[in-house]
């Protein structure tokens, strides 16, 4: 078993032309020997957005913390605290924050692609 703070992960910041303000931390990966699945948590700060994109594994989100907007089928969706998402495999979306404050969602995906 493993109990961690969300805090505690070393963070991967990502920033380029597709993607900013971006933070992501595996909290529960492959090297705590879990077999099928991922947990990610990523922060986006205020104006940051992840890249626009598509792959083949679906994924669910749980918005922790802020307010931002999810891109779902050529449209911009809000979310905020307490709101889940289900990302099919192979649809095209992308998150952004909206809010002045950190919006931190956990993301969980199978076992297999890339954790981060």
């Amino acid at each position: 078993m493993k109990v961690v703070h969300y805090s505690e992960p070393t963070a991967r910041q990502f920033e380029s032309e597709v993607v900013r303000g971006v933070s992501g931390r595996v909290l529960i990966g492959r090297e705590d020997g879990a077999d099928h699945f991922c947990m990610r948590l990523f922060e986006l700060a205020a104006g940051g957005f992840t890249p626009r994109h598509r792959h083949d594994w679906e994924h669910e989100v749980f918005v922790h913390a802020g307010a931002g907007q999810v891109y779902r089928d050529g449209t911009w969706v809000a979310v905020a605290a307490g709101h889940a998402v289900f990302v099919p495999a192979n649809e095209e979306h992308q998150f952004r924050n909206t809010g002045s404050e950190p919006l931190r969602f956990v993301c969980l995906i199978p076992a297999g692609p890339p954790e981060l």
